[in-house]
């Protein structure tokens, strides 16, 4: 008989671009002296099994898988069952990934976001009961998104002009709901646009410039922050991690010309986590390492040697 193996931290992933994140946080986790296991598709059916006779057993499992690759979805419930913790869960991702939901609770909140209208999906009512008076406050042009059909900004028109425009787009993701919304200008000065990417990371938030227009990246100094007075982009993480309940997100946040910090990309549930010393759009590499030094840290701390 196998004598049973317990791992502190299982990582499950599917996407070929995640090897490096998957790799750097294998490493900061060694460096905690963590047992680590990392499972991609071609050892899914393998690590189910294992489990399922007990001959592993996972503490933590920190799930990059299963909101795009549901057969993911058994090693997730499994481990749950027998008492591991999820990063995340999948029914937390999906509550947090609908867009006109989180609108609904940011302006509940108080997160501040660009003006919007939620219509609901084709499927459910055809007839449109919107006149041009009411889309004036969007101004021209407005932005279309589906509220649940997400990732790489699909779905999402950038140039609406007209009700026909709406019309049009609701028909390509007839079950989902849309957002028509207010496109943001963000302050401009010394050559920067004041957009930026929070990422929240087991209640540690880091920010960088993030250019909507390029989608370059830019580490965010300190003395940056004091310059321009962007304090308050952390707060604002904070409060978006407390209303989506997620331990893991990134978000969006522009400065307006008016000085108003606005919300406008609500949480990127499966944070896009490529290097940029690899990838020229991808998230600066000490951002990466920080975060993976967090997980890391949080398992050492609360996970590890505990009993399920």
């Amino acid at each position: 008989m196998n004598s049973k193996r317990v791992f502190d931290l299982l990582i499950s992933a599917d996407w070929e671009y995640d090897r490096d994140f998957v790799t750097l946080l294998e490493e900061a986790a060694r460096r905690e002296n963590l047992a680590v296991y990392s499972c991609w598709p071609e050892h899914l059916s393998a690590t189910i099994q294992k489990v399922a006779a007990g001959e592993n057993e996972f503490r933590v499992l920190f799930d990059r898988a299963s909101s795009s690759s549901p057969e993911f979805l058994e090693l997730q419930n499994l481990l749950k069952s027998r008492g591991a913790e999820i990063l995340e869960p999948i029914e937390q991702i999906r509550w947090a990934s609908d867009k006109a939901t989180m609108h609904l609770e940011f302006i509940s909140h108080g997160i501040n976001t660009p003006y919007t209208i939620i219509i609901s999906p084709y499927e459910t009512s055809e007839g449109l009961s919107l006149s041009p008076d009411d889309l004036a406050p969007l101004g021209r042009p407005f932005f279309i998104k589906p509220a649940n059909t997400t990732g790489g900004s699909l779905g999402v028109i950038y140039g609406a002009e007209t009700l026909e425009d709406v019309r049009k787009a609701r028909r390509l993701y007839p079950q989902d709901k849309y957002l028509l919304q207010k496109k943001v200008r963000p302050h401009e000065e010394q050559g920067k646009r004041f957009w930026f990417r929070g990422f929240c990371i087991l209640g540690a938030v880091l920010c960088a410039w993030w250019d909507d227009q390029t989608h370059i990246y830019t580490e965010l100094t300190p003395e940056e922050v004091n310059r321009f007075n962007l304090q308050p982009l952390f707060p604002i993480v904070e409060r978006i991690g407390e209303v989506s309940r997620l331990r893991f997100f990134s978000t969006e946040i522009v400065r307006t010309e008016e000085g108003e910090f606005l919300s406008v990309d609500y949480v990127n549930e499966s944070c896009d986590m490529r290097l940029q010393s690899r990838h020229f759009d991808g998230v600066p590499d000490p951002i990466v390492h920080r975060i993976v030094d967090c997980i890391a840290g949080y398992i050492k701390k609360n996970a590890s040697g505990s009993p399920f």
